[in-house]
């Protein structure tokens, strides 16, 4: 029962494209890569801020020991 082959999968493809339309879903899967790509970017944004501050803080904690 849990295993899906091949035919199975074609199968639930061609049901689906049936239901929603190939119009439907291309535009499914343009929303879906659009709120991918803003997560990589809000992450990479995270990510840079923190190397930011933490390179602001070795600057001043070397330019005080000097």
């Amino acid at each position: 029962m849990g295993n899906i082959g091949w035919t199975g999968i074609i199968i639930i493809a061609i049901l689906v494209v049936i239901l929603f339309g190939k119009g439907k879903i291309s535009s499914i899967m343009g929303d879906l890569a659009k709120g991918i790509k803003s997560f990589k970017k809000g992450l990479s944004d995270d990510g840079s801020s923190k190397n930011d501050d933490n390179n602001n803080n070795s600057d001043s904690s070397n330019s005080e020991n000097k």
